[in-house]
């Protein structure tokens, strides 16, 4: 028997600095304080289309050394857009904060990647109409990403509220 889940509902990371970690998740995401604790230095973020609880919780925990890039450990957490055109904004905002780190396609998913202040890696990512996946269907390639051809093929085309159930046995 395994865990039904259905998806990843949040995440939480450990923050050196939790009030400049609030302010660089409002800045780069447009999240917003869902509720504070803090008895544990904590906050609970939600994005403004979520109909999530939380998306993000920061917890405070001081200045530490950071993780070693590519040591055990959470490598990074990937957002969901719901256009590329959003992609393409997600890139110059990230920029314009100085947290863009490159950018890849994965076949069926369109990513750019930036960093958080307290160096946390995550990915904003946005997927193609799951009729179109062909044979990227099990396959997931680390390629050069071409935004500029990717939006004019799919400029205006929304696909975040494409939820395709798992096949019984698929797990």
């Amino acid at each position: 028997m395994t865990v039904n889940a259905v998806r990843l509902n949040h995440a939480v990371l450990y923050v050196s600095d939790l009030d400049r970690s609030v302010a660089f998740y409002e800045a780069a995401f447009g999240m917003q304080v869902a509720a504070r604790e803090p008895r544990a230095d904590a906050a609970f973020l939600r994005l403004p289309r979520s109909g999530n609880h939380h998306d993000l919780g920061l917890f405070g925990i001081g200045p530490r050394p950071m993780r070693t890039p590519g040591s055990f450990g959470l490598y990074h957490l990937a957002w969901q857009v719901d256009t590329i055109d959003e992609l393409e904004q997600s890139r110059m905002t990230l920029a314009n904060l100085d947290a863009y780190t490159g950018e890849s396609s994965h076949g069926a998913t369109k990513s750019v990647y930036g960093t958080d202040p307290d160096g946390n890696e995550f990915e904003v990512m946005w997927m193609l109409p799951r009729a179109e996946w062909g044979a990227y269907e099990n396959a997931a390639p680390i390629d050069r990403l071409d935004l500029a051809m990717e939006i004019k093929q799919w400029s205006g085309v929304s696909t975040s509220a494409e939820l395709v159930p798992l096949e019984a046995g698929a797990r």
